[in-house]
């Protein structure tokens, strides 16, 4: 056993132990979330991405820029365009997010993200950190908040994903101890617990929904998941309204999936990774995960984003102007409705119901076989201020129950 390689692997790790430190002390200090209902203008900054992330990114924009037409007449609501998150500038500038990007990203309130590229082994990419990753980090979006609905089946499920912890985090961190051994890192802190799981029994509440499934390992990831349990555990004494049980993420995934258990499930708490695997099951019993959005909260800003990858194979195969839009667009009703427009936002929620589920008029294949994402994008639009939205949606939960 060497010895030198014993020190060199200690003094890296001991490295991050630091950060990791100097992290906790930094959520420790009290930070106020902003009141929308105060700022004017609310900026909203559209990061484009890249692959079929740039596309779809526009069509959102959009129906965001439809429904908010009024509004960004009087100025209380202004667009901003940031286009520097492409794999080729960052790839450029060997960033996740080249400062410039992050400068610009910072100076909005909320920000609607496209898919971008995260480089891999054997791409012609720089091993740079995923933008995701980056910017969950730099702008400290802890809470990944990712639902689900399938009204028909009478699954209305909320996620409440870890997002600056876990095995995530410190995904650039690993390294080689030698040729044999490759060491990777997973942390999980008190405050960071603490956030994302407070923020879900808050949800609960809020909502008046009477349980919190905490999904772990702490079974056989008995330290960090064993203190992701703990704390949500500790936390659910003070809401003694509410029910929490705790799953396995193993059973879960099949749980998950089965019809008599299913409908038990409501809010459902989860470090990073977990939530990562759980989100996109439940994203392709919805419809695939095309159709799914998710909101990045953190205490001074919010990112929106499509729960997907840029597919680039998409791009090489000329099939980019059929992808998806629906990611993105349920994304902006979640900024909508976080920045205090529930109203617009559950036209649109409706809407894509309606289209996706309901009326079925135009299908999205991915392929010539179907529409493209604007021609989907205007069916959709043709919806949203359709006097007869609500009415054609209760019809079509009613049809669809067998009610």
């Amino acid at each position: 056993m060497s010895k030198e390689l014993i020190k060199k692997a200690s003094k890296r790790f001991e490295t991050i132990i630091k950060e990791q430190l100097q992290r906790v002390e930094e959520m420790k200090k009290p930070v106020s979330m902003p009141d929308y209902a105060t700022l004017s203008p609310i900026i909203i900054g559209i990061c484009w991405g890249d692959g079929i992330g740039e596309i779809i990114s526009k069509h959102a924009q959009k129906v965001l820029e439809y429904v908010l037409k009024d509004e960004a007449a009087k100025g209380k609501i202004t667009f901003k365009d940031i286009k520097g998150l492409t794999i080729e500038n960052r790839a450029k500038h060997k960033k996740a997010i080249p400062d410039d990007v992050l400068t610009e990203i910072k100076s909005c309130h909320v920000i609607l993200k496209g898919p971008t590229t995260t480089p891999q082994a054997g791409d012609k990419w720089p091993n740079i950190e995923s933008a995701n990753v980056a910017m969950r980090r730099y702008l400290d979006l802890f809470a990944n908040v990712r639902p689900v609905r399938i009204p028909h089946k009478g699954i209305n499920w909320c996620f409440f994903r870890e997002n600056t912890e876990g095995a995530y985090v410190l995904g650039s961190k690993g390294f080689d101890v030698s040729d044999d051994l490759s060491i990777d890192f997973k942390v999980i802190t008190e405050q960071g617990a603490e956030r994302i799981i407070r923020m879900a029994f808050e949800y609960a509440k809020k909502n008046n929904i009477d349980k919190v499934t905490v999904v772990t390992k702490s079974n056989v990831v008995k330290t960090t998941d064993g203190r992701f349990s703990r704390v949500a555990f500790r936390i659910a004494k003070e809401y003694p309204g509410i029910k929490l049980d705790e799953w396995y993420i193993d059973i879960m995934t099949a749980k998950l999936i089965d019809p008599a258990r299913r409908k038990d499930f409501k809010v459902m708490v989860l470090p990073n990774l977990y939530g990562d695997i759980l989100t996109d099951e439940a994203a392709q019993m919805q419809g695939g995960v095309g159709t799914a959005g998710s909101a990045n909260i953190g205490q001074k800003w919010s990112m929106f984003e499509a729960i997907h990858g840029s597919a680039p194979r998409m791009v090489k195969e000329g099939r980019a102007k059929y992808a998806d839009p629906c990611s993105m667009i349920r994304a902006s009703a979640m900024l909508l409705r976080h920045i205090g427009f529930n109203k617009k936002a559950q036209k649109i929620e409706m809407a894509l119901d309606v289209c996706g589920q309901f009326e079925k008029k135009m299908a999205i294949t991915g392929r010539d076989t179907g529409v493209t994402g604007e021609e989907y994008t205007a069916y959709l639009l043709s919806w949203v201020d359709n006097p007869g939205l609500k009415a054609r949606w209760e019809q079509g939960i009613k049809a669809a129950s067998g009610a």
